[in-house]
C-alpha cells in the first residue's frame, strides 16, 4: 500500500510539473501572408551584457493557426563573474545559488508581425535580484526565411531600477510546408 501512495504521489507530481511548465498559446498578429513567415519550429537565445542573464528562446506556429506556443528561460548572471567551463564538454557550467533560482521560465504576452519586422511583449515577471516586476518588450528582423535577430528592452516598475536591454536571435528548426 505504501509503495502504490508513493507512485501515486510521484506521478501527481509530474503531472503538476508538466502543466505547470506548458507553454501558453500567444496571440500573433498581422496580415496572414506576413503570419504564415513565422511557420515552424524556432529556437535561439538571447542576452544582455547589462544584466549578465541570459536565456533561451523557443517558439512554434502551425499554420493555420493565429496562435504561437512559445517560452523564455530566463538564467540569472552567476555569483561571480567568471564562468566555469567543464573540460569534458567545453561548454559553460552554469550554477546559480538559491538566491538566484535556477532559471524562470517566462511568458510570450503578444506577438505581431509586420513586413519583415517582428514586434511583441513578454508577461511582467520579477526580477530574480531586487524582485521588482519588470516589463520586457522586443523587436526584430528577419535576415534570412529562417533566422530573425533583435534587441530588447526591460523596464522596471521601481524608482531606481535602471532599465536594461540586450540582444536575440531565432533560427527556424523545422519549416512546416504551407499550402497555398
Amino acid at each position: 500500500m505504501k509503495a502504490s501512495r508513493m507512485f501515486f504521489g510521484i506521478a501527481v507530481a509530474a503531472v503538476a510539473t508538466a502543466c505547470a511548465t506548458r507553454p501558453t498559446p500567444v496571440p500573433v498578429i498581422g496580415p496572414t501572408s506576413q503570419v504564415t513567415a513565422l511557420v515552424g519550429d524556432w529556437s535561439g537565445d538571447y542576452s544582455s551584457n547589462e544584466t549578465g542573464r541570459s536565456g533561451s528562446i523557443t517558439f512554434s506556429l502551425r499554420s493555420g493557426n493565429d496562435t504561437a506556443i512559445g517560452n523564455v528561460v530566463m538564467v540569472p548572471k552567476p555569483a561571480n563573474d567568471a564562468v566555469p567551463f567543464s573540460s569534458a564538454t567545453d561548454r559553460p557550467i552554469i550554477r546559480t545559488n538559491a538566491a538566484q533560482g535556477q532559471g524562470e521560465l517566462l511568458t510570450i504576452r503578444f506577438v505581431g508581425v509586420e513586413g519583415n519586422r517582428v514586434v511583441g511583449t513578454l508577461d511582467t515577471y520579477r526580477d530574480p535580484e531586487d524582485g521588482c516586476k519588470i516589463s520586457t518588450t522586443f523587436k526584430g528582423e528577419f535576415k534570412n526565411a529562417d533566422t530573425i535577430e533583435g534587441t530588447f528592452a526591460s523596464v522596471g516598475s521601481e524608482i531606481g531600477h535602471l532599465p536594461s536591454s540586450g540582444k536575440w536571435k531565432v533560427t527556424r528548426l523545422i519549416k512546416e510546408v504551407v499550402d497555398d
